[in-house]
């Protein structure tokens, strides 16, 4: 790949990715939805100054998201109806600098440290882990459960689509509110479900498959798997989980499941699984590392993660909607592996 000085100065570009997420977190998009409006009309409806929003405004219409047909007339153009919240994706929420997406880009400032220590770079920027910032702020909490909804409604069906007649028991570790769960036991009657996580989020799945008539064929577990998971499944699903570890802690999570699912049983990790030369795949490997001192691991990876907990060759499956599932053997032991 050659690169010229132009696409060196491009790379180096810093005020374009901060606008925009501006934008998105005023929703500019959306007060304009109804047609054109002014600095100042915008400026009241979103708690800004009017010069200032002006100002971003017209930096904004120099890079296309909108348009000044008129002296301080702004209206909308194709690319910035993408960052209203009735453009299809969640791409706004991933923007919103006062949610957990925002939070999550402005953390990369703690890329340096990240990178001098081996460690996330989260808590360098905002004075404590990742999940502690997020139990904090319970706006921000919810922000990212409806980020992790948007994901989940683009994986599950594929999830669902797969063939679950040989297993009767699934327990999902880490299994959120329950979303990835209910549609497998709603998609497969004859299944049953447990999930495991941490006792508030628990509560809110306990509530949530309730409601969905389906307390009678799944348990929820308050609890944390890095300590130890449900016994009794014949399945264990690890859906986005190890990313968000270092590869030891990886290791300990794997061989745990392993050893719960037992020798006929088999772990089912569902994420994204980049080629080795995916550029995509290595950006979002920094961001595991300095959001929470993980790594986004290739097929290689994760075929050396098995072998350090002790567990055969994994299969790989790609799945439509661009995630995979891992697939391991459980073990004979009921150690931690």
């Amino acid at each position: 790949m050659t690169l010229r000085r132009g696409d060196i100065s491009s790379m180096l570009e810093v005020l374009p990715p901060f606008a925009i997420r501006v934008a998105a977190t005023l929703r500019l998009s959306d007060h304009l939805g109804d047609g054109p409006r002014s600095a100042g009309e915008l400026a009241l409806a979103t708690g800004a100054d009017a010069d200032a929003l002006g100002r971003l405004l017209r930096y904004l219409c120099s890079l296309g998201l909108y348009r000044e047909d008129a002296p301080d007339r702004f209206a909308l153009t194709p690319a910035g109806r993408m960052l209203t919240g009735r453009s299809t994706g969640d791409l706004r929420q991933w923007l919103d600098l006062d949610g957990a997406g925002g939070r999550m880009d402005l953390a990369l400032t703690g890329l340096l440290h990240a990178v001098r220590t081996g460690g996330p770079g989260y808590p360098a920027v905002f004075d404590r882990p990742f999940w502690d910032d997020l139990a904090a702020d319970p706006a921000r909490a919810v922000s990212f459960d409806e980020l992790m909804a948007a994901k989940s409604a683009r994986v599950v069906p594929d999830l669902a689509a797969l063939d679950w007649s040989g297993v009767r028991h699934v327990v999902d570790v880490g299994g959120g509110v329950g979303r990835t769960l209910g549609a497998l036991l709603r998609a497969h009657p004859h299944l049953r479900g447990t999930l495991l996580d941490r006792p508030p989020v628990a509560e809110e799945a306990r509530r949530r498959l309730a409601e969905a008539g389906l307390a009678g064929r799944c348990a929820v577990v308050g609890g944390s798997f890095l300590t130890e998971v449900p016994a009794g499944g014949d399945a264990y699903l690890l859906f986005d989980i190890l990313h968000n570890w270092d590869d030891e802690t990886a290791r300990e999570i794997l061989g745990r499941c392993a050893a719960a699912a037992g020798p006929t049983g088999r772990v089912l990790v569902v994420e994204e699984v980049p080629a080795d030369d995916d550029r995509n795949g290595r950006a979002m490997d920094l961001k595991m590392l300095v959001l929470f001192g993980g790594r986004q691991r290739t097929e290689a990876g994760f075929a050396a993660l098995a072998a350090k907990a002790g567990l055969g060759a994994p299969t790989v499956r790609r799945l439509p909607c661009g995630f995979s599932v891992v697939a391991t053997a459980g073990t004979k032991s009921r150690g931690d592996g």
